[in-house]
């Protein structure tokens, strides 16, 4: 049988500080779901450490889908749910409600259209004080916070002009217009930041 797991090597360096963060953020009991899983490696280590939430994986590539259902697979971790195709950008999402929201490193490598969709189907979905969690880096008061952030921001725009690293005040306005507050923000490992929004 084919192996399908794909492998991100930030996971392994990320995921402990961010499940640090998730803990105190994230309610005790109910479903979380997680737009664009990638690879599958973060929401299995999360629900490993979470055995009272649900875990629900989403992503739009087809063979992130495949990777998440064999890495669900191999765990054997119970409170997965099966991975299903989600385009953040759709006004119509597969889920009509949750009870928190998890993405990883998505909306540098989007379009800015897709940090819309998010936050416009977050809306319609969470409850009042529900969690809306990302991750990723960001730039401060319009300035890159490190070196390698604007090298890396370079890198994203030579491959597709729409991408690049966000500036954390244009994300944080396009949060409170959707109608959550915040951001809480934390200092994450490779000049990254994980931001906490909560539905008003």
């Amino acid at each position: 049988m084919t192996d399908e797991r794909l492998r991100a090597p930030a996971t392994q360096r990320n995921r402990d500080p961010i499940l640090a963060v998730l803990r105190q953020g994230l309610p005790k009991s109910g479903t979380v779901l997680e737009i664009a899983s990638g690879s599958g490696e973060h929401v299995v280590h999360f629900a490993r450490a979470l055995p009272d939430l649900t875990f629900q994986p989403s992503d739009a590539r087809v063979e992130n889908l495949r990777s998440i259902a064999g890495w669900v697979a191999s765990s054997g971790i119970p409170n997965i749910l099966p991975p299903f195709f989600l385009d953040v950008t759709a006004e119509s999402w597969p889920v009509t409600g949750a009870d928190a929201l998890i993405c990883i490193n998505m909306i540098h490598i989007a379009p800015w259209t897709a940090a819309e969709g998010l936050f416009r189907g977050a809306a319609r979905i969470l409850p009042a004080g529900a969690v809306l969690y990302l991750y990723g880096p960001y730039k401060r008061g319009g300035q890159h916070t490190a070196e390698s952030n604007l090298a890396f921001d370079r890198q994203l725009r030579a491959q597709d002009p729409e991408w690049g690293v966000r500036d954390l005040d244009d994300v944080a306005a396009l949060a409170k217009a959707a109608g959550f507050e915040g951001p809480v923000v934390s200092e994450m490992p490779a000049n990254n930041l994980s931001l906490v929004f909560r539905r008003r």
